[in-house]
């Protein structure tokens, strides 16, 4: 479990976090990512020229691999701007360039929770569904991330409270 609420987290979680924006194809939208008051802030500026359109923001799991695997899924404790983003989930049932999914949409300037089974993910890759590829095994997870792709330009940012393990009942 992520819980950007302990003061001791700070500074090593800031350290795990990286960004892969559209500078990979040429765009220019830019992301970042801080631990600031007790939340995990995932912010910028999207910008759709030079074909550009994403940001995003990529962590190893180092060590809370084991806790999704024996979960039904994940819980989101967050704070939006009204802008959709994923969450992305990279496993090794498929190829670097792709990941499972799952789109989100917080309520601006509000704490929301939101949980996910395995099941709602969906497997992309570059945005194209993969209709082939297996369900989300969570025992292959071994890397998850935040990505913004809605197709508008200008000033985005997500607050993380918490990432957990999610089960029913």
């Amino acid at each position: 479990m992520l819980n950007f609420t302990e003061s001791n987290m700070a500074e090593s979680e800031q350290r795990r976090w990286y960004a892969v924006d559209d500078g990979v194809i040429g765009g220019v939208s830019q992301s970042g990512f801080r631990v600031d008051a007790g939340a995990g802030c995932f912010g910028g500026e999207v910008s759709l020229e030079n074909g550009g359109g994403f940001a995003s923001m990529r962590r190893e799991p180092n060590g809370f691999e084991p806790t999704l695997a024996h979960s039904q899924g994940v819980t989101l404790r967050v704070r939006g701007d009204g802008r959709t983003y994923q969450l992305r989930l990279k496993s090794s049932a498929l190829d670097e360039a792709s990941a499972y999914r799952v789109a989100f949409t917080p309520t601006a300037h509000q704490w929301e929770t939101h949980q996910f089974t395995w099941a709602q993910f969906e497997a992309v890759r570059r945005g194209t569904l993969l209709s082939s590829a297996p369900p989300l095994d969570p025992h292959s997870i071994h890397q998850l991330g935040f990505l913004i792709a809605d197709r508008a330009a200008g000033p985005f940012l997500l607050e993380i409270a918490s990432i957990a393990p999610y089960s029913q009942g």
